[in-house]
């Protein structure tokens, strides 16, 4: 197929997208501790969730774990960008481990929050996802039965209180904006008294993608994000969109790409999770080069300037 004979397609690429500064910052830990200790360095859990970055950070000498008994002695262990129980430091300490904690500084924040709320009295109704990692971690980070999970409108309504007028609440920070609005509608309509955090626990980058996916939605016949299924920010991008009425597919790299997706479709949105690099995105476009007739267009809705600071010890490695 010839250039002229190629079919066109208009790119509208979302901005912001991919990476965000906990990510970054996470990835340069693993990076750094490599070259300040050598390989091996054991990562507790997907330092990101992104098989693109963890199999790239493999290559380098980071062997990956789910759990901290995997982690030989006299090694040094980073733990994910999630966040971890506080036990699992703990346990670290007890046995000598030298470790680095990645966890992205706006989750040492609700972890935080959690901790003053509980010792000042308050029970948490925690909105967020079963299972995933950010969950565990700051479910981890008070004594149990001080914090309530909450996952959609109907949680919020069935929940009984046993202390209705000492209620707080904070929320995974890679939640869907609209869905957390729904549920605290619910919150604030059902407990008037409930304690909000100082500042919206959902970050900035995961605010800033949602925004920018729906810049785009609706000028569009198709989105792509870029993404990995496990990936909580990235599923949410897919939701947004379709909330736009636009069909939208979650792919890890281009060869997810199913050609019959394009039929009829003369428009087509590109994001990316905050855990996916900037080079899939590059790689996606090219993938549709080679059957289009491309013209590309960023659409910024914001900018970010957004930085995080190393752990100390790291910053001259």
């Amino acid at each position: 197929m010839t250039q002229a004979t190629k079919p066109s397609l208009e790119l509208l690429i979302a901005a912001p997208r991919g990476f965000c500064a906990g990510v970054d910052r996470a990835i340069r830990i693993v990076e750094l501790a490599i070259q300040k200790y050598g390989a091996p360095v054991y990562v507790r859990h997907e330092i990101v969730h992104n098989k693109f970055v963890v199999d790239t950070l493999k290559a380098q000498g980071a062997i990956f774990v789910e759990e901290l008994d995997q982690v030989p002695d006299d090694v040094p262990v980073v733990f994910s960008a999630h966040g971890v129980p506080k036990a699992v430091p703990a346990k670290a300490a007890e046995r000598g481990l030298s470790y680095l904690d990645a966890t992205c500084p706006l989750v040492s924040k609700v972890h935080r929050q959690a901790e003053r709320l509980v010792a000042a009295g308050r029970h948490i109704l925690f909105i967020g996802h079963a299972g995933h990692p950010e969950v565990i971690g700051t479910f981890g980070q008070v004594p149990e039965g001080s914090m309530t999970l909450l996952e959609t409108v109907a949680d919020a309504e069935a929940l009984e209180a046993a202390d209705p007028e000492n209620l707080a609440f904070l929320t995974q920070t890679t939640l869907s904006v609209d869905d957390t609005a729904s549920i605290l509608a619910v919150l604030h309509r059902r407990f008037p008294n409930i304690v909000a955090p100082k500042a919206d626990d959902i970050c900035y980058a995961t605010s800033n993608r949602q925004a920018a996916v729906k810049a785009i939605a609706s000028s569009v016949d198709l989105v792509l994000v870029i993404g990995a299924p496990n990936s909580s920010n990235s599923l949410r991008l897919v939701e947004v969109a379709e909330r736009e009425g636009t069909d939208a597919k979650l792919i890890q790299r281009a060869d997810d790409i199913d050609n019959s997706w394009f039929d009829g479709v003369g428009s087509v949105g590109i994001t990316a999770g905050a855990s996916a690099p900037e080079i899939l995105v590059r790689e996606v476009v090219d993938r549709l080069k080679q059957n289009f007739q491309v013209s590309e267009r960023e659409v910024e809705t914001t900018e970010e300037t957004i930085a995080f600071k190393l752990p100390r010890g790291l910053e001259a490695a």
